[in-house]
């Protein structure tokens, strides 16, 4: 079972070049949960998954915090919601720089990175 958060659009300052985190930019955010949500199908009560209302501003918060890499950003984000909502057991993320500087034609970069939590009380990354 999976929730989805597809297309996510949050300005942010990461990167490595001291304009980027003058300027910022927007970023694009795809997030798939894994998390049992039968309880939530067969009583229709939010308690039963997760919310992915307080996901977003757990993002939103993470991505506020300025980084120089994106894959620094996707750590802290999966370790967020891992310690956030207990009931995940997998993260994708993918993460976008729409319009990077790279002296290239190029609409976005980016990365995608897979986590799962190997214990309930970890808190870390792990690839």
């Amino acid at each position: 079972m999976y929730i989805h958060l597809k297309g996510l659009k949050i300005f942010a300052y990461h990167g490595v070049l001291p304009q980027e985190n003058k300027i910022g930019a927007e970023y694009t955010i795809n997030l798939r949960l894994k998390t049992d949500f039968r309880q939530a199908a067969e009583t229709d009560r939010l308690d039963g998954t997760v919310n992915y209302a307080e996901v977003f501003q757990t993002i939103k918060e993470e991505m506020g915090i300025a980084s120089k890499l994106l894959e620094h950003v996707a750590c802290r984000i999966a370790r967020r919601i891992f310690n956030d909502f207990p009931s995940v057991t997998e993260i994708r993320i993918e993460l976008y720089k729409q319009n990077p500087p790279m002296g290239a034609d190029c609409r976005l970069t980016g990365i995608e990175s897979t986590y799962t939590r190997t214990d309930e009380h970890e808190t870390t990354c792990h690839l």
